[in-house]
C-alpha cells in the first residue's frame, strides 16, 4: 500500500523588524506569503489528499488554509510540528547584527552540534517522525499534508535519510511554501522528493530566502 506524506513549510511572514520570531505569536502571513500557501496547494491539485494538519502557529495554520479548502478538509493541530525553541526569539541574529560578537551570547553560541541556542536536534528529529509517522497512518493508501517550519523539516528529512543532525543552516534544502515529499510501501519509507512551487513567488521578496525563524 503506497501512501505519501508531504510536509510543507509555511509561505512568507510579515515581519518588518527582521527578528528571529520562533514560537512568538502573532506572526502572521504575508500578502505574498498567502499566494505562496495558494501555489502549493495548487500543485497538489488531483491529488489523493485525505489528512491535513498543522503547526499551531499562525503561519501555519493559514498556509494550511488554502489545502482545507481544495480538499475538502479540516485542519487538525498536530503540536509535534511546532517550530524549533530558540532562545534568540525576538532578536534580531542576522549576519551582520552583530548578535556573534556580543558576549552575552556567547554562552548560548557554545556547542553548535547540540545545538546550545535552542531545540536539540535529537528531540527535534524524534517528534518529527513520530508526527510524520502519525500522518502516515491516518493517511494509509493516500496523501496527506503536514504544515510545519525549516528546521523540523530539514532535520526530519536528515533523521529519515540516515544522515547527521547538525549542519550548516545555509545549506537546507527548504525553501518558503516547499513540499519535502515521504513516500512509504507500508510502513517503509521507498524515497524523499522536494518541489518548490512557490519558486517564481520567491524571487519577487528579497529577503524570502532568508527569513527568520521560519
Amino acid at each position: 500500500m503506497k501512501t505519501v506524506v508531504h510536509v510543507l513549510r509555511h509561505g512568507e511572514v510579515f515581519n518588518p523588524a527582521k527578528v528571529l520570531y520562533g514560537r512568538l505569536p502573532g506572526y502572521q502571513l504575508s500578502e505574498l506569503g498567502v499566494q505562496m500557501a495558494k501555489a502549493a496547494a495548487e500543485s497538489l491539485a488531483g491529488h489523493d489528499v485525505t489528512h491535513l494538519v498543522a503547526s499551531p502557529l499562525e503561519r501555519a495554520q493559514q498556509t494550511a488554509e488554502p489545502f482545507a479548502d481544495q480538499f475538502g478538509l479540516k485542519t487538525a493541530v498536530e503540536e509535534r510540528l511546532i517550530e524549533a525553541a530558540n532562545v534568540f526569539e525576538g532578536k534580531r541574529v542576522s549576519v551582520g547584527d552583530g548578535a556573534l560578537r556580543d558576549p552575552r551570547n556567547w554562552w548560548a553560541l557554545r556547542d553548535p552540534f547540540m545545538p546550545s541556542w535552542g531545540e536539540p536536534y535529537k528531540v527535534i528529529a524524534e517528534r518529527m517522525t513520530a508526527a510524520l509517522h502519525a500522518a502516515r497512518d491516518a493517511a494509509a493508501g493516500h496523501e496527506a499534508v503536514c504544515v510545519s517550519h525549516q528546521l523540523p523539516i530539514w532535520t526530519l528529512r536528515m533523521a529519515m535519510e540516515g544522515k547527521r543532525l547538525w549542519h550548516d543552516p545555509r545549506r537546507r534544502q527548504c525553501a518558503l511554501a516547499s513540499l519535502t515529499s515521504f513516500h512509504f510501501e507500508d510502513a517503509r519509507m521507498t524515497g524523499v522528493s522536494y518541489s518548490e512551487p512557490a519558486a517564481h513567488l520567491i524571487v519577487k521578496s528579497p529577503t524570502a530566502r532568508t527569513a527568520k525563524g521560519a
